[in-house]
């Protein structure tokens, strides 16, 4: 796996302001919006405004300000999407991981009974 990062991925021009989104929370450091694609009632995206590729990229180079306000971020958006019952938030890296675009992102589910991890 390479932490060669690609500036023209969706991500990054969603940071740039080139793509629109519906963004539910942005500070300076994540930006979490909609996923145009949801697979469960709320699906969520947060991504770090950073330049990371995976999450092994932003957990060995990201500075701890960034770590830590990219944590806080996640925590912040779970709140404010009002999931009592419960949420799944998953990280996909790589080819094998079905990551499908290279810019290190959480999917945070909920809204409804997620199920097992893997039937």
């Amino acid at each position: 796996m390479t932490d060669r990062y690609d500036d023209q991925n969706i991500f990054a021009r969603i940071l740039r302001g080139e793509i629109p989104n519906k963004t539910v929370h942005e500070d300076d450091w994540a930006l979490a919006f909609e996923d145009v694609a949801p697979k469960a009632t709320v699906h969520i995206l947060v991504i770090p405004k950073g330049p990371y590729v995976d999450y092994g990229h932003f957990a060995r180079e990201a500075s701890d300000d960034e770590i830590l306000g990219f944590t806080r971020a996640l925590g912040q958006v779970c709140e404010q999407a009002g999931l009592e019952g419960g949420y799944r938030v998953v990280a996909n890296t790589g080819a094998d991981g079905g990551q499908e675009v290279p810019h290190f992102h959480l999917h945070i589910l909920g809204g409804e009974a997620i199920g097992p991890i893997r039937a």
